[in-house]
């Protein structure tokens, strides 16, 4: 059931919008297509992730658009900026990669980009990586996220086989930000409005009063990274799950740009072993 260590795709790829949709009022979707994405290749994993690369205003690059060659001709504060998505959605016969954004107004890169996205645009990536599915031989699943985490919550639900039971927690700011989801028969969705709350109490506190279904679970829990730690310790710890039922990780941290998160999180995540492993001890 493990899901195996995350896999990085380094080829370049570029896309071209082919057409965008404002799925919620804080929730956009771009579809991407073109020739650039001859040689992507996706669907092994539910939590397929992409690196987009968003140019610095004012900056000239090189044409063709080489990131090698911009980190060997350029300084650093030059680079493009880059924001991890995750792949809604892949169309390998139509070759249409879809992606959903958060947006939160004009702050940041890659929300403000999908606002403005119109078709003909291009944006360039990497990728993708991945390494959660949902197990085939799970017998119930878990999942559990904010925003961030639901277009692979979104994914690993369509995966999930019709009578497989699953138990499901998305936090969003409120009823306006739900979706309509495809999903078994089998499958709970509880969407947790937080309103002013903190990011992540309301998935964390439904998780830990869950009554767990019998057989062995298959958990996906992702999204900010400090409810992450507190549900990985209750899983963990409280729960006894061992890692290999659980992909588990942090897309984001409050008070932090994902710079600041992705140069932290190794850090991070070597502390929040540590703790783990002292209190499986005890």
């Amino acid at each position: 059931m493990a899901t195996g260590p995350a896999r990085r795709g380094r080829t370049l790829h570029r896309g071209t919008v082919l057409r965008t949709e404002r799925l919620t009022p804080h929730m956009i979707r771009v579809v991407l297509g073109g020739a650039g994405l001859a040689q992507f290749r996706a669907g092994e994993f539910t939590d397929h992730y992409v690196k987009l690369l968003f140019p610095r205003p004012g900056v000239a690059y090189p044409e063709p658009f080489d990131m090698e060659r911009v980190r060997a001709e350029m300084p650093r504060d030059q680079w493009p900026g880059t924001r991890t998505y995750t792949v809604r959605a892949w169309d390998a016969e139509a070759r249409e990669l879809t992606i959903d954004f958060v947006h939160h107004g004009d702050k940041g890169l890659a929300g403000p980009w999908a606002a403005g996205a119109r078709p003909g645009d291009e944006i360039h990536f990497n990728g993708p990586g991945g390494a959660y599915a949902p197990s085939t031989g799970a017998g119930w699943h878990l999942l559990a996220g904010d925003e961030s985490a639901l277009p692979a919550i979104a994914a690993s639900l369509e995966r999930i086989p019709d009578g497989a039971a699953a138990r499901v927690f998305i936090e969003v700011a409120g009823p306006e930000e739900e979706q309509n989801l495809r999903a078994p028969a089998g499958a709970q969705i509880t969407w947790l409005h937080r309103g002013a709350g903190q990011v992540g109490d309301l998935v964390a506190e439904a998780v830990r009063k869950l009554d767990f279904p019998d057989g062995e679970v298959h958990a996906f829990v992702h999204g900010e990274a400090d409810f992450v730690k507190v549900l990985r310790r209750h899983l963990r710890v409280e729960r006894g799950l061992p890692m290999a039922q659980l992909s588990i990780s942090g897309y984001w941290r409050r008070g932090r740009d994902e710079d600041g998160w992705q140069s932290s999180k190794r850090e991070w995540n070597r502390r929040v072993e540590q703790e783990e492993a002292a209190a499986l001890q005890n």
